[in-house]
């Protein structure tokens, strides 16, 4: 296993990394900049493209022509073309102090994401699922940072993984009944043992979890056990996403942290993932 650069933009807060199977690229977020990018899996030919405000997360569609966002005033459409946005829902307009966080599409096609109250103190977040008719569904209610929905395996694809992150309270739905439970506390508490950030699912189902100012990267068993623990270069990671031409290179996030606010990865991890869908 080794651990390079892949680029060094000098992002203030990389997040949500999506790997587009088809293009071979690397996608990603700088939530407080309000900018979106892409490279190649050299971390070459890179694009942008400016959302103006606070973006959470993303999911590419399926024409390649834009992306559905989540922005600190709602869901939109990006036109890459254009960059032009299309307001599909607002709805916590009435939550001055919430924004649009982290989020993923699912095995059906559908992106997961969550919301946060910014001061990280009131339970006023929610889990939302945005379906390809563009009609939006509550999933969650009451959680003060929603963030890493992660997915599973094609074996379990009813399966979804959120965190409710300042309570450290990892969440599981079946979706065919359309109820959570939670499924206890992980061990991460505090700045010196990481703050649980950005996740992704293997192909074994075993959910991979960047702990932020830790510098660490954990692997977790289905049952919620610790199965590995990766030590990263740099303290501040905050997600991962699978990718590469077998899906066997990790790709890890990072925020600012003088001097390095690099996009890593990790190569020959002893993991791999099978491709997520893009978003209708």
């Amino acid at each position: 296993m080794r651990i390079e650069v892949l680029l060094d933009l000098k992002t203030r807060l990389g997040e949500s990394p999506v790997w587009d199977v088809e293009q071979q690229r690397l996608w990603w977020v700088d939530s407080l900049d309000g900018r979106l990018f892409a490279c190649n899996a050299q971390g070459g030919a890179i694009k942008s493209w400016d959302v103006r405000q606070k973006i959470g997360s993303f999911a590419l569609r399926q024409n390649g022509e834009g992306a559905v966002v989540a922005l600190q005033n709602g869901v939109h459409l990006l036109d890459f073309a254009s960059g032009e946005l299309t307001l599909l829902h607002h709805p916590e307009a009435d939550r001055p102090f919430n924004r649009l966080n982290d989020g993923k599409v699912d095995r059906q096609g559908r992106f997961l994401f969550g919301s946060m109250d910014m001061r990280e103190e009131e339970p006023s977040g929610a889990l939302y699922r945005l379906d390809a008719d563009l009609s939006l569904h509550v999933l969650k209610k009451d959680i003060i940072v929603s963030n890493a929905p992660a997915g599973a395996p094609p074996a379990r694809p009813s399966i979804c993984r959120y965190l409710d992150g300042r309570n450290l309270r990892l969440g599981l739905q079946h979706r065919d009944r359309r109820s959570f439970r939670r499924t206890g506390l992980l061990p991460c508490r505090s700045q010196r043992s990481g703050a649980a950030d950005g996740a992704t699912v293997d192909s074994e189902g075993y959910l991979w979890n960047a702990l932020v100012y830790a510098g660490k990267l954990v692997r977790y068993t289905p049952e919620g056990k610790v199965d590995r623990i990766i030590e990263m270069p740099v303290k501040k990671v905050t997600s991962v996403m699978f990718g590469g031409e077998n899906l066997d290179v990790l790709y890890v996030t990072s925020m600012a942290q003088p001097p390095c606010r690099a996009s890593r990865k990790i190569i020959s991890c002893a993991a791999a993932c099978s491709p997520f869908t893009t978003w209708a």
